[in-house]
């Protein structure tokens, strides 16, 4: 089959955890005989990020990726930011998407593309269009429900939070726009049941199917793994250095830690204000941007992985990854974070800063409960977190899309066999 993949940020030219996911997925597909294309945008990364990026990431043959580099550079995101329509990159798309028969088009986070790139068609007949809402942007002009840059958005005010964001309203989202172009596209998913959720309560008009993440099997790195990062026994955070991964909270909380350590992996845009807040706390240990390879031996010597993200998460990506060196972990009660712990039994959940901590000194004072919390989430990520429950998952969907839309399944009843399953 042949997929086309439209998103604004993929590896190497992205920053979050969907990137993470979409490049595994393109991978994991291209293993399987099938084509990529994942057109992404270089001039949004470049917003955030005017240098190339530090880590690059491996290529797949099977999978092609299309930049889009106006020579307008940063104008090119902002006319499509502020009109919803690609207008200085729609030729480039175009081409794109009739270079061939595409079998499924499938889009991802395309905030600087525009609801506009909905509408584009490829050159075969006989293509399903889905949609994975990695983030809130379909109900929400700032894409997190971080209200007024200051907490998790409890009821919509979207102009105002706009403007006190720094950024410009985007008019057409008060058009009907959005909604006309989202007709095109098939089946729309989701990363997690309160992602589906939250879009219905905030009035989006089309169904969301739950379509968790996954991540490819990582048992050589709890079975040998790398050698220890350092002595002293430490909890770990991976993530963006933004106010709304809630590190600022748990470097307040570490002030009351005295036995363990917290090891900080990643980096961003608030990175130096919060290495300053850290600075007296000889407990806390900024290690940067780290590798896939390198994040694998910091998640599976934790004690467990620390998620206090303070808005609202789509998913957690992390989660998974640490699952998946069985690992426990440790997550806020907001979003889609305990979802993800209930449904494996693999972690604590937290409301406030006196939780934390109590979770904190109850795992790193007892190793066995740690180990037993990390085998039942490894269990559960085997389960349902894997590249064969993904896919099946997956196909089901593309599957159902077509028979909606052509009212027949013929070959497409195959793609989610024995055979596809044992991906």
């Amino acid at each position: 089959m042949k997929f086309l993949y439209f998103t604004t940020f993929y590896p190497p030219y992205s920053f979050g955890g969907d990137a993470v996911y979409l490049h595994r997925m393109a991978h994991a597909l291209g293993d399987a005989g099938h084509t990529v294309d994942v057109v992404h945008c270089v001039d949004s990364y470049h917003l955030q990020h005017p240098a190339e990026p530090e880590v690059r990431w491996a290529e797949h043959p099977n999978v092609t990726r299309h930049e889009l580099r106006s020579p307008f550079g940063w104008l090119s995101p902002l006319v499509t930011h502020q009109t919803g329509r690609p207008l200085l990159t729609m030729k480039r798309l175009n081409d794109i998407a009739k270079s061939k028969p595409f079998d499924v088009v499938h889009y991802h986070n395309i905030s600087l593309l525009g609801p506009g790139v909905l509408e584009l068609d490829p050159a075969g007949k006989d293509f399903v269009k889905l949609y994975t809402a990695h983030e809130h942007w379909l109900v929400c002009p700032m894409h997190v429900l971080w209200k007024f840059d200051s907490h998790a958005c409890e009821s919509a005010d979207c102009l105002k939070c706009t403007v006190r964001g720094h950024r410009p309203p985007q008019l057409w989202r008060y058009t009907g726009y959005l909604e006309k172009a989202a007709r095109h596209v098939d089946q729309f998913l989701s990363p997690s049941r309160f992602c589906g959720q939250m879009h219905a309560d905030r009035g989006f008009p089309y169904p969301v199917e739950h379509l968790p993440y996954f991540m490819e099997r990582q048992d050589a790195d709890w079975q040998t793994p790398s050698p220890r990062p350092q002595e002293r026994p430490y909890f770990l955070f991976v993530g963006r250095l933004e106010r709304i991964k809630g590190l600022h909270t748990l470097i307040d909380a570490w002030a009351k830690v005295r036995d363990w350590d917290l090891i900080v992996a990643g980096t961003g845009a608030e990175e130096a204000q919060l290495r300053a807040q850290a600075a007296a706390n000889p407990r806390i240990r900024f290690v940067g941007c780290q590798s896939q390879e390198q994040l694998a031996g910091l998640y599976a010597h934790a004690v467990a992985t620390i998620v206090p993200s303070v808005t609202y998460e789509t998913f957690g990506i992390i989660i998974i990854e640490s699952f998946a060196r069985q690992r426990p972990v440790i997550v806020r009660d907001l979003g889609a974070l305990p979802e993800v712990v209930a449904d494996s039994g693999g972690g604590m959940i937290y409301r406030d800063n006196e939780e934390l901590l109590a979770a904190v000194r109850r795992m790193g004072s007892s190793p066995g409960l740690s180990a037993d919390l990390g085998a039942r989430g490894y269990e559960a990520f085997v389960r349902q977190w894997t590249r064969p429950a993904h896919f099946e998952r997956y196909f089901a969907f593309i599957a159902e899309a077509r028979r909606r839309r052509y009212g027949t399944r013929e070959e497409w009843q195959t793609i989610s066999s024995p055979a596809v399953r044992a991906l």
